[in-house]
């Protein structure tokens, strides 16, 4: 019979060191998941930083006004505008396809369609010049097109980054 109240205690004892092992085990595996989350922030948030600058750029680069300041050539024809036009904003989102790995599917969803909208828009406006067309003609056209837009895409894209690194503090 004192046996029994002794395997009790027993019993007890051990459901308590169980519960307060289970305590201080969830305590600790919190604490070292907080640590390990707080480690890669501070390690990926540069990098982060970085990307979204990197896209910012990208969309300065492939913006028609400044694309075409930059790639016209006194006397350039309209094909060799249109296929050095074409190549430029091809290379510059190759160089900065790796950037989608640190921002959001959203931005990199924008950044991907304001570059394949930009490609159309500059096949919109070869096709509608005659093949003799000089490569001002094309600028021109893609200009005027721009003007009439209501709102600038590629500053909304910038925006939209902005935005988002805005949340990363």
């Amino acid at each position: 019979m004192s046996l029994i109240p002794i395997l009790i205690g027993i019993s007890l004892s051990a459901i308590a060191f169980h519960y307060i092992l289970k305590i201080n085990m969830s305590k600790f595996l919190n604490l070292r998941a907080f640590e390990t989350n707080k480690e890669n922030r501070t390690h990926f948030l540069p990098l982060r930083i970085q990307a979204h600058e990197r896209l910012i750029i990208f969309i300065d680069r492939i913006n028609p006004a400044n694309l075409l300041v930059r790639l016209h050539q006194q006397g350039i024809d309209i094909s060799t505008l249109h296929a050095v036009i074409l190549n430029e904003i091809r290379t510059e989102y190759q160089h900065n396809i790796t950037q989608q790995l640190y921002v959001s599917s959203e931005n990199w969803t924008v950044i991907r369609k304001l570059k394949d909208d930009t490609i159309a828009m500059i096949n919109n406006a070869v096709q509608g010049l005659p093949n003799h067309s000089s490569g001002i003609e094309l600028s021109k056209v893609i200009l005027q097109h721009m003007a009439e837009i209501e709102q600038n895409p590629y500053d909304l894209s910038i925006e939209l980054i902005k935005r988002d690194i805005q949340r990363l503090f």
